[in-house]
C-alpha cells in the first residue's frame, strides 16, 4: 500500500463502526503506531514505566467506557483480551478463503466489549515482531510470530512497521502456528476495542513474555478459555511430568504416579497433549468454560441462521 492508504482504510471502517468515538480512534491509532511503546509501558519493561505507568493508567481508566445503568462495571480486560485457541482453531482463523461477519459473540468472547469477527481480506496477513517479546531482556526467539490478520490491520502494520513486520501467505501463517506449537507456546486470537471492537491478531504466547497472560497469573481477567478442558487418560498416563513442565498456566502436577489436572487453571490450550509422549492428555469439550472459537462452524451456523431467518418472510 502507498504512504497512509491503510490510515485512510482504518478511519474510513472507523466511522462505520457502531459507537466508536474519536478518542478509540486516537487510542487504535496509537496502538496501531507505536505498539512497542504501548506494550513495554504495560508490561512494565520500559524505563520510564515506573514515572508514567500511573499516567498511562489514569489515561486508560478514562478510555474505557462507563456501563449503563444497571449494568456491570466495564474494566480493561473488557476493552484488551485474548480468546485460547487450539492449533486447530488457529489454523482455520488464517485459512479463511471468504469475508466474515459475525456480531456480538457472547457465548464465545465473554466480554461486553470487542466481541466481534469482522474479517476483510482474510488472505491479507502479516507476521510482525512480538512486541511483548521485544520488551523483554532476554525473550524467547523467534520474535516475528505474531499474525495480524485480514484489513485494515494488516495494511496499517505494513505501513507503520515495514522493517519489523512481512507479509505472509496463509500457508507460511499455518507453517508459523505449527512451530510455535512444537516449542510449547499457547495460540490466541486477541480483540481490542480501539481496533474497532474486533478479532485482529492471533498471538503465540508463552508466560514468560506475554503480558496478557503475566495479567491473568495476576487475576487480571484478560484471557478466555477456549472452551475445552485436558482430560487424563489413565491408561495411558505415565506420570513422567512432561506435561506439568510444558502447561503455560500451573494447570497440572503429578499425583500418585499420574497427571492431574485443575481444572480451574486449565485454559484448553492443548499444549500438554502435544508435549506428552503418550498423548495421554486430549481435550474434552466443556460447557462451563464457554464456546469455542472455531470459525469454520460459526461461519456454517451462521448461514443456517440466515437461511431459516429468510425462510420465515
Amino acid at each position: 500500500m502507498g504512504s497512509w492508504t491503510a490510515t485512510r482504510a482504518f478511519i474510513r471502517e472507523a466511522r462505520k463502526t457502531p459507537a466508536y468515538s474519536l478518542a478509540d480512534l486516537v487510542h487504535g491509532y496509537v496502538y496501531a503506531r507505536w505498539p512497542y511503546l504501548y506494550i513495554a509501558m504495560g508490561t512494565g519493561e520500559h524505563p520510564l514505566a515506573r514515572f508514567l505507568g500511573p499516567l498511562v493508567g489514569s489515561l486508560g481508566q478514562l478510555l474505557v467506557p462507563k456501563p449503563s445503568t444497571g449494568s456491570r462495571p466495564i474494566t480493561f480486560a473488557d476493552t484488551y483480551h485474548g480468546k485460547v485457541v487450539p492449533l486447530e482453531a488457529a489454523r482455520q482463523l488464517v485459512t479463511v478463503q471468504e469475508d466474515v461477519i459475525l456480531r456480538d459473540l457472547e457465548p464465545i468472547i465473554p466480554y461486553a466489549l470487542a466481541r466481534d469477527i469482522v474479517l476483510q481480506n482474510p488472505d491479507h496477513i502479516v507476521a510482525l515482531e512480538c512486541p511483548c517479546r521485544a520488551a523483554r531482556p532476554n525473550p524467547c526467539l523467534p520474535l516475528d510470530v505474531c499474525l495480524v490478520v485480514g484489513e485494515p490491520f494488516a495494511g496499517l502494520i505494513t505501513e507503520y512497521h515495514p522493517r519489523r513486520s512481512r507479509r505472509v501467505s496463509p500457508q507460511e501463517a499455518v507453517e508459523i502456528l505449527g512451530a510455535e506449537d512444537q516449542r510449547g507456546h499457547v495460540h490466541h486470537a486477541f480483540f481490542k476495542d480501539a481496533m474497532l471492537g474486533r478479532f485482529y491478531a492471533i498471538c503465540n504466547c508463552c508466560a514468560c513474555c506475554c503480558g496478557a497472560m503475566q495479567a491473568w497469573q495476576h487475576g487480571t481477567p484478560m484471557l478466555a478459555s477456549s472452551g475445552y478442558l485436558a482430560q487424563v487418560l489413565p491408561d495411558l498416563c505415565t506420570g513422567c511430568g512432561a506435561c506439568v513442565s510444558a502447561c503455560q498456566f500451573g494447570a497440572l502436577a503429578t499425583c500418585d504416579g499420574l497427571a492431574r489436572v485443575d481444572a480451574d487453571r486449565c485454559m484448553g490450550c492443548g499444549v500438554c497433549n502435544a508435549a506428552c509422549p503418550q498423548s495421554a492428555l486430549p481435550l474434552t469439550l466443556a460447557h462451563d468454560k464457554g464456546t469455542p472459537l472455531e470459525i469454520r462452524r460459526l461461519i456454517q451456523t451462521a448461514g443456517r441462521n440466515g437461511a431459516a431467518q429468510a425462510a420465515t418472510r
